[in-house]
């Protein structure tokens, strides 16, 4: 198995996640080992929750898992990308296609674009 550099991350290291045909960011998560290895035996992405901390399948509650398709690892061994094919049209936990769903102008944030799904529909608990 390929092994990271999860020692320079304190045990975690970022990745970036891509739509595998477009190539937009999706998204940016931390990794740590186990989801590594969870992400590499499955195919699906799976992540570290900073928040929760605890591991967690991608899509695990809203069903928007992200199969991973290609992952490229950079020189330093210490981050990952991750092309993934998003299910269910959204990889933000906010509704929308992607996590960076605003811009900044003349010093605010701007929603740029139209949200997939309902988080509170989703996320209902």
């Amino acid at each position: 198995m390929v092994s990271l550099r999860f020692d320079k991350g304190g045990g975690l290291l970022p990745a970036i996640v891509q739509d595998h045909r477009t190539n937009e960011v999706l998204m940016v998560a931390y990794i740590n080992e186990e989801s590594w290895q969870k992400t590499i035996a499955t195919g699906k992405a799976h992540y570290w929750s900073r928040s929760r901390n605890k591991l967690w399948l991608k899509g695990e509650s809203s069903n928007h898992v992200q199969l991973v398709k290609e992952v490229l690892v950079d020189c330093d061994e210490d981050t990952v990308i991750f092309k993934v094919e998003q299910l269910g049209g959204a990889a933000c936990h906010k509704g929308y296609r992607s996590c960076f769903f605003r811009r900044v102008e003349d010093n605010d944030l701007v929603i740029k674009d139209v949200p997939v799904f309902d988080p509170g529909e989703v996320y209902k608990k």
